[in-house]
């Protein structure tokens, strides 16, 4: 496919990422294709990112690292790493399945490696959904990724993928998804969205490599 065609293919909706001159990949997103993935991901990140902490922004002086001078005490230590505040597999389904177990066989070290990870592992699930949102025009239109913000594209939609995937009880039968499809209703709509979001990710790879 030559450079053009990608751009020219880049400028129809509904056909998903094309590679383009310079490196990264581009879409065009319909104004109903725009706003559904902005639902999408808002949700995600949402659902990922929690409330807020109680009493606000931070402070400089509370975010401010101990003095060489003074051993930081167990509290102190646990605010420097971001320790989770639970080192329990998540009771959400879809919670579970985006911060899942690292250890599945050993629930006490699954328990630990949790503590020490689980805060910049939704951190970073937050900030992927945030570039997309960040990129996605409200009203559709065409989008433009760096290498960079394409990585982010990536990971966010994957997050959806799997989001969905568990609210729907997607498997890996295709011929099972087929039928529910095709019965109608709410599920066949998920499902359909599902599989639009697996075009926008295997065209997303395809982009770029």
């Amino acid at each position: 496919m030559t450079g053009q065609t990608a751009r020219e293919d880049a400028d129809v909706p509904g056909r998903g990422f094309r590679a383009v001159r310079g490196g990264g990949a581009a879409a065009r997103f319909a104004a109903a294709e725009a706003a559904l993935l902005r639902s999408l991901a808002g949700q995600v990140a949402e659902l990922i990112g929690g409330d807020p902490p109680p009493g606000g922004a931070e402070t400089a002086q509370d975010t401010a690292p101990p003095s060489p001078s003074a051993a930081p005490d167990a509290s102190e230590l646990e605010e420097m790493f971001a320790l989770s505040d639970s080192a329990a597999l998540p009771d959400d389904p879809v919670l579970a399945r985006l911060l899942p177990d690292a250890y599945p066989d050993d629930p006490a070290a699954a328990g630990e490696f949790r503590r020490y990870t689980e805060s910049s592992l939704r951190s970073g699930k937050v900030a992927a959904a945030m570039t997309l949102l960040g990129t996605l025009p409200e009203n559709g239109g065409r989008v433009r990724l760096s290498a960079d913000e394409a990585q982010a594209w990536l990971r966010s939609l994957n997050d959806i993928r799997l989001a969905l995937g568990v609210r729907l009880n997607v498997t890996e039968d295709r011929d099972d998804m087929l039928a529910r499809t095709e019965q109608g209703g709410p599920e066949a709509a998920g499902l359909w969205v599902y599989d639009w979001l697996t075009m926008l990710q295997e065209t997303l790879v395809e982009a770029l490599w």
